[in-house]
């Protein structure tokens, strides 16, 4: 009888370990499993709190439990059991509301060390563990009843980059929540010296409909325990993806402050009519070693050279792999999280060449079947050659085969002010010739159009765009000299006035073009960075947006809502459809360089006007240009702007255009 019970016992040992998932060993990438569920890590209740991790060649994981979210020793560690899928997992039966939480995986023997997942949604400060909240207590009031503001179509879309810090954070702001996502939030600010609004008054004012954030995402660079050392940085050194940035938050300390006060912060500018677009950064990491996703699965979320190492397509050290199914999933997930969760209404992928096609086009898919609507864009290129072909990357000359999805035009942008990597090099708006094409390829919205000339166009001798709503129309951004700085360094001896008119010029080729307008925050006041190519880390008086320049440069304000207006009463700049573009947008003969002139005819897309011819002259000389008979209402002359009874009236066939300016005319 004892004999039996230890056989029973025995064979029940057997059976038991039979039923356990064994870890298995992988030969490549392409053979770990692909976790079916969604991505979530923890899952919180007031009784118990489940707790998930994706980590396939673990032999081990613990779950490390701490009461504060920097400081001290885990008070509590829990091992976690493979489960399916190669996700670890384990319950914690009693009420873990406000404590924090960190992962360790012990792989080929070596624990990898502490990290948050790869999928915190709350943190503490500095982002090295994760909180465990309850994410409905973060809503503001009235959060489940925040709308997007309409969108008819993606031509009728017009982005304003812009920065948290450099935004608000000037003496003249007249905003009290300098730097922080709040400063969005805040109603009739003026500036220090109570000449202009500022804010979200001056967003509306102007006339955007969209405003890009900089990463708001939480970011490495900047220690959140010390922000009276005012660090600077961007934010393109992603940490924690699905959590927003600490030291933009009244309170770094405490999880549930940040995530709020980016709530308020949408919800403010949906109610003011303005759509927020955030800049996503999945194609790296501040740190592979150190990132959740090494520590987790190490290698699998990052590309090798063929001789092993970290393949560097960002030029950070680093470039993720959004072909290898986890990967793919994590972006598509996160990218859904930040539309549900915090209702954002729109993406620009940094560096997006660096992922492949069937990654992009995923991501519009999923996006498209919570909201159409939502617009998505990015860099059509990379920093070096990532470790793909190059025909399966979500480059600038792949994107017809990525619809609904935009690219920035370097074509148009260096062929208004010259290249980005010689910042004294000029181009159209320096009076250099042979830069007409370019503009003319980022006028048509970079589709193809019968009397563009493809083979001088700089850096793509093909059209790229099926349509021109995947074309961004721009002149400058954050990450190059601002357009003041470029037009100083590239035109010798410009003068003030010159760089008022050229600025206003190199912007009427951009709203006047099919592609979606973009502008920098603060050009709209001729903001400088004092020269600064790359100020991704220059302090505040390099980078914030003195707000008493909106006054001292009132015309160039008036100027570019000006721009906005027109475009918004005239559906001829907006058509959106390439073949649209072909019928109605006819490019006119001109005499010598540094000039162009088009007609959009036939009431083109609906319009009021039966035509409207725009010109352009870069040179510094006034110009002539031969237009069809008739008489028009002149919009936009020698940098002004007046569409309620135009500037008077004007008779074809001749047009004369002053010098370094723009002519608008419609009949």
């Amino acid at each position: 009888m004892k004999m039996n019970n230890i056989l029973v016992t025995g064979l029940l040992a057997i059976m038991l370990i039979a039923c356990a998932p064994l870890k298995k060993e992988y030969a490549t990438f392409a053979e770990y499993p692909v976790r079916e569920e969604d991505l979530t890590e923890m899952e919180y209740t007031a009784a118990a709190t489940k707790f998930a991790l994706w980590s396939p060649t673990a032999d081990e994981v613990r779950l490390m439990l701490f009461d504060s979210g920097h400081e001290g020793h885990a008070y509590q560690t829990v091992p976690m059991e493979l489960s399916e899928d190669g996700t670890w997992r384990v319950t914690v039966n009693r009420n873990l509301l406000g404590k924090f939480y960190t992962f360790n995986a012990k792989i080929k023997d070596k624990w990898q060390g502490d990290t948050p997942g790869i999928n915190a949604h709350a943190v503490g400060v500095n982002g090295k563990r994760a909180a465990i909240i309850d994410m409905r207590a973060t809503d503001p009031k009235g959060w489940e009843a925040d709308n997007r503001p309409t969108l008819k179509s993606p031509a009728d879309i017009i982005i304003y980059e812009m920065h948290h810090r450099d935004f608000s954070v000037h003496g003249s702001s007249g905003m009290k929540y300098k730097g922080k996502f709040l400063a969005l939030t805040e109603r009739g600010t003026k500036s220090s010296d109570s000449l202009s609004t500022t804010g979200i008054d001056h967003l509306v004012e102007l006339g955007v409909t969209h405003v890009h954030l900089l990463p708001s995402f939480d970011f490495a660079s900047v220690d959140e325990t010390r922000l009276k050392d005012k660090k600077y940085n961007w934010g393109y050194d992603p940490m924690n993806y699905n959590v927003p940035e600490g030291s933009y938050a009244t309170d770094p300390f405490t999880p549930s402050t940040r995530i709020r006060e980016f709530k308020k912060m949408v919800q403010a500018l949906h109610k003011a009519g303005i759509r927020v677009i955030l800049d996503v950064v999945y194609n790296h990491t501040y740190s592979a070693a150190e990132s959740g996703f090494e520590r987790t699965a190490p290698g699998y979320f990052y590309r090798q050279k063929p001789n092993g190492e970290l393949a560097n397509g960002s030029g950070c050290g680093n470039e993720t792999a959004s072909e290898r199914p986890m990967m793919r999933k994590f972006m598509i997930e996160s990218v859904l999280y930040w539309m549900n969760e915090y209702h954002v209404d729109g993406f620009r992928f940094d560096l997006m060449g660096i992922h492949d096609l069937e990654t992009m086009n995923e991501i519009r898919r999923a996006v498209d079947a919570v909201d159409p609507s939502v617009f998505i864009y990015g860099e059509g290129w990379a920093a070096e050659a990532p470790q793909l072909p190059a025909d399966s990357l979500a480059m600038k000359a792949n994107v017809k085969r990525m619809p609904d999805i935009a690219a920035f035009s370097d074509e148009l942008r260096d062929g208004l002010r010259g290249p980005f990597d010689k910042n004294s090099k000029g181009a159209f708006l320096a009076g250099v010739p042979g830069n007409e094409e370019s503009i003319k390829f980022g006028i048509v919205g970079a589709v193809q159009h019968p009397q563009v000339r493809y083979h001088l166009v700089n850096y793509s001798k093909v059209p790229w765009a099926k349509e021109p709503t995947q074309m961004i129309s721009y002149v400058s951004c954050h990450d190059d000299m601002c357009l003041v700085d470029r037009l100083r360094a590239s035109v010798p001896g410009i003068t003030p006035e010159q760089l008022v008119k050229l600025d206003k010029l190199a912007q009427t080729a951009v709203f006047t073009s099919q592609g979606i307008p973009f502008i920098l925050a603060g050009e709209e006041m001729m903001r400088n960075k004092k020269g600064v190519h790359n100020s991704f880390e220059s302090p505040d008086s390099i980078n914030a947006i003195d707000w008493r320049l909106k006054a001292i440069h009132s015309d160039v304000f008036a100027y570019y809502k000006g721009l906005i207006a027109l475009r918004k009463a005239h559906p001829a700049f907006r058509m959106g459809s390439a073949e649209l573009v072909r019928k109605y947008l006819e490019f006119l003969p001109v005499e010598g360089t540094n000039l162009i002139a088009f007609r959009l005819k036939g009431h083109a897309n609906g319009d009021a006007f039966e035509d409207i011819i725009v010109i352009l002259n870069a040179n510094a000389q006034l110009a002539k240009v031969a237009v069809p008979e008739g008489k028009y209402t002149v919009l936009c002359k020698d940098g002004m702007i007046n569409l309620a009874g135009g500037l008077g009236a004007t008779y074809g066939p001749e047009m004369y255009v002053g010098a370094q300016s723009a002519l608008i005319i419609g009949k």
